[in-house]
């Protein structure tokens, strides 16, 4: 399955790189790109950041591209975004951001769009686009659609981000994802598009409610 799950996903990397580079050629096989990206996304650390959720956030943008200004663009930023993940560093988006802006240039992106890309990446910092940045809502509602999920779906989500920490101890994990928890839900609105307001935003907010008070329990 993961080999099937890997062909899926280098078919989908090379018409995405091909669109956003509006061309019928890249400048470097795009599948040199794809195999190094899919390793990163495999890596024995990762159980919730994996190429599961990478595909996840993929069919999430197809959902809800109408509403993007360039979704292949936002598309290469969700490639990208968790592309450097150590669950003991803080620093994750911004090297991955770094990432895209060596690896899009040799591909042969513009200038600009590569930096659009980077920009989409760093804002999965805080999830928080402004008003009006419709691939920015596009993203981060793309990559929080799991906090809809059906409530067994949440569990396992929740379960396998506290196996990325397993490095933590149970005092400091709770307090630390709870506080995350309290951020998400402070915000105004968790999701920005159309889509997910209407589908997301309830499912979302009973999910995150659940888990605060297993978290204090």
């Amino acid at each position: 399955m993961a080999d099937d799950e890997n062909h899926e996903l280098r078919s989908r990397w090379r018409t995405t790189v091909l669109r956003a580079l509006d061309t019928d050629e890249c400048a470097i096989d795009p599948d040199r790109y794809a195999d190094d990206l899919l390793t990163r996304w495999a890596e024995p650390q990762r159980r919730y950041h994996t190429t599961a959720h990478l595909a996840a956030v993929l069919d999430h943008i197809d959902v809800l591209e109408e509403h993007a200004d360039d979704p292949e663009l936002v598309r290469l930023a969700a490639w990208f975004h968790d592309a450097v993940y150590a669950p003991d560093r803080s620093e994750n988006e911004e090297r991955s951001a770094r990432l895209a802006e060596r690896a899009l240039p040799e591909a042969g992106l513009s200038p600009g769009r590569t930096a659009e890309v980077a920009r989409l990446v760093r804002l999965t910092v805080t999830h928080d686009p402004a008003d009006g940045d419709l691939n920015g809502e596009t993203l981060c509602d793309a990559d929080l659609a799991i906090l809809a999920a059906a409530p067994d779906a949440y569990a396992a989500y929740a379960a396998a981000v506290r196996e990325e920490y397993a490095f933590v101890p149970d005092e400091d994990f709770r307090a630390g994802r709870a506080a995350v928890l309290r951020q998400l839900l402070a915000l105004p609105r968790l999701f920005r598009t159309p889509y997910g307001v209407a589908q997301w935003e309830g499912p979302a907010r009973a999910n995150l409610a659940t888990e605060m008070d297993l978290l204090s329990s």
